[in-house]
């Protein structure tokens, strides 16, 4: 099923480029922070987010309506809290590396000489690189984490001459966890706070 949506969304892609070949076109590059939550559970295990960096470039193809795919690497940390059958309680930050591909659609609501103001949402694909454990306290691994994850991704863009900032939100529609042994009861999903700042190049007329 994964790998039937990840094709979908590579249509989307594909489709949405070739049909706007002749409408505006800019390149962003973008860096920025993530701040990257799971949802709870009740398995004796507490989240708390923690910051992160993403790096990527979005692709904008359109006018006042447009199409905006985009790539970004991203390291996110998460530290968590578990709590065994003798009350011991281990904490540590988990940090996972990143791979998103997004297929997003946007809306201009104010577009003007100086200064723009975007809106875009859309799914995204995060393959999963990596999986770190700061201190060694937390016995998941790698392993224990599905390999890709299905999400919805909203946000704005401001955009001022060749600079461009995006705060964004995504939300997670895959379990974090595999279905595998004591994991399997957990139904954990990312949610994701971003920010980015990056430069515009190409056609905005």
């Amino acid at each position: 099923m994964q790998k039937q949506m990840r094709k979908q969304i590579l249509g989307l892609v594909i489709l949405g480029a070739s049909g706007i070949t002749q409408a505006q076109f800019q390149v962003n590059p973008q860096m920025g922070l993530t701040y990257q939550h799971l949802t709870p559970t009740d398995k004796g295990v507490t989240y708390r987010a923690g910051m992160g960096w993403q790096l990527g470039t979005d692709l904008r193809f359109g006018d006042r309506l447009f199409f905006q795919p985009g790539v970004y690497l991203g390291r996110n940390v998460t530290a968590v809290q578990t709590t065994g059958s003798d009350n011991l309680t281990v904490e540590d930050d988990l940090i996972r590396t990143s791979l998103s591909l997004r297929a997003l659609a946007g809306y201009r609501l104010v577009d003007s000489y100086q200064f723009d103001l975007r809106f875009f949402a859309g799914p995204s694909y995060d393959v999963l690189l990596s999986v770190d454990n700061k201190d060694d306290k937390i016995t998941w691994n790698e392993g224990d984490f599905n390999k890709g994850s299905f999400n919805v991704v909203a946000g704005l863009g401001f955009d001022m001459g060749h600079f461009t900032l995006a705060p964004t939100a995504t939300f997670g529609l895959s379990r974090v966890f595999t279905d595998a042994g004591q994991l399997s009861d957990i139904s954990s999903r990312y949610l994701t706070y971003g920010l980015t700042i990056g430069v515009n190049f190409g056609d905005d007329d």
